[in-house]
């Protein structure tokens, strides 16, 4: 066993490019999965029976699409999605080559977790807003989002967890980071201390995500 000078001088950096990689994937399509993922879920809530602007078959397709595509495993999405994934991004590997499928997978998880949210907020909240006059858009960007807001970013944790989960699965078709360090250094190579130094780092960053989203609900939450 190498002491842990040595150690991070054949893999320092080599752990310090996967862990940017992971990063990269990780905040790039959770970023982008939310600015899709809350316009399902706002249309989601919207268009419920008993809605605010009720649409019962809008509102069915899309459950019925979100739930599909929800119901996908990952890495069969992953595969599935290389031709997409080429003509959008020009590769199938790397960190740029797995953002399309980690966001066609997040995005619907996301969708379902923001509906929840909004559901979760007060209907007098609601109510008040609309009988100042406010048109729809206001009322879900004045009342409705604001209201759901501490909720929603409990659920940013749960998502970018999942997330971090995926960039190690696709790790195994080439995408890079730290699982796919974990991958070609500790299981094919045997290399354990470097699939227990990935697996480490991989548990501060969970552990980072969680603290940080639990310090900004604190901060918002003023019930």
């Amino acid at each position: 066993m190498s002491s842990l000078p040595e150690f991070f001088a054949q893999y320092g950096p080599l752990v310090g490019q996967g862990l940017v990689d992971t990063m990269a994937m990780l905040l790039a399509s959770t970023a982008i999965s939310y600015v899709f993922g809350i316009v399902l879920g706002v249309v989601l809530y919207v268009t419920t029976p008993g809605g605010m602007h009720p649409m019962r078959i809008l509102n069915a397709v899309l459950g019925w699409v979100v739930n599909i595509a929800r119901s996908i495993p990952f890495i069969i999405l992953l595969v599935t999605a290389f031709p997409l994934t080429r003509a959008l991004v020009g590769t199938t590997t790397g960190v740029a080559g797995v953002i399309p499928p980690l966001v066609l997978s997040t995005t619907p998880f996301v969708a379902r977790m923001v509906e929840q949210s909004l559901a979760e907020v007060p209907r007098d909240s609601i109510e008040a807003a609309v009988a100042c006059g406010a048109s729809l858009p206001r009322v879900v960007f004045s009342a409705l989002l604001p209201e759901a807001l501490p909720s929603i970013v409990r659920g940013v944790s749960i998502t970018l967890i999942a997330v971090l989960g995926y960039t190690a699965i696709a790790g195994a078709v080439g995408a890079g980071g730290l699982g796919d360090i974990a991958i070609r250094y500790g299981y094919y190579r045997y290399e354990d201390e470097v699939m227990i130094f990935t697996l480490v780092l991989i548990i501060v960053v969970v552990q980072v995500i969680q603290s940080t989203c639990d310090a900004v609900v604190k901060r918002i939450d003023h019930r």
